[in-house]
């Protein structure tokens, strides 16, 4: 189950079905089950806090994983999105807002799935993933 949550924005968009949908084909495609995944989504403040509280980082970002499940194939987390960040990076990149939305919306999941991005090739690797799979979406 995927669910979508507004925590202290008003945040609405379209494809809802669509997403869920495209989001388990995703964790699937990697070997895993979708359990209960929560997409939080929060302004950059609300994000930075719960970046400073949990992970000690005092940045500002797009995105922070949570990950819950108790077995190595479930997925079960909850993903913090701050959608000015998701807007800022859009207009930064000349992406539409959508796809840049979706790159994040993935990028969690593709976490979840054990993927990282903190070195180059972690980050090259986890980019084609996320280009691979955003236009799995569009076709």
């Amino acid at each position: 189950m995927i669910v979508f949550f507004n925590e202290d924005i008003d945040f609405k968009f379209g494809q809802k079905n669509q997403l869920k949908a495209w989001l388990k084909k995703v964790a699937e495609s990697e070997g895993f089950k979708m359990r209960n995944l929560n997409y939080i989504f929060c302004s950059d403040e609300y994000l930075h806090k719960i970046n400073l509280e949990y992970l000690d980082h005092d940045t500002y970002t797009d995105i922070i994983t949570f990950d819950n499940s108790e077995e190595e194939e479930d997925i079960e987390g909850d993903i913090f999105v701050s959608i000015e960040r998701v807007k800022d990076n859009s207009q930064e990149l000349k992406t539409e807002f959508l796809d840049e939305f979706k790159r994040v919306l993935v990028h969690g999941l593709l976490h979840l799935c054990g993927y990282d991005d903190h070195s180059d090739e972690d980050e090259a690797q986890m980019r084609e993933l996320e280009s691979k799979y955003i236009s799995i979406f569009n076709n």
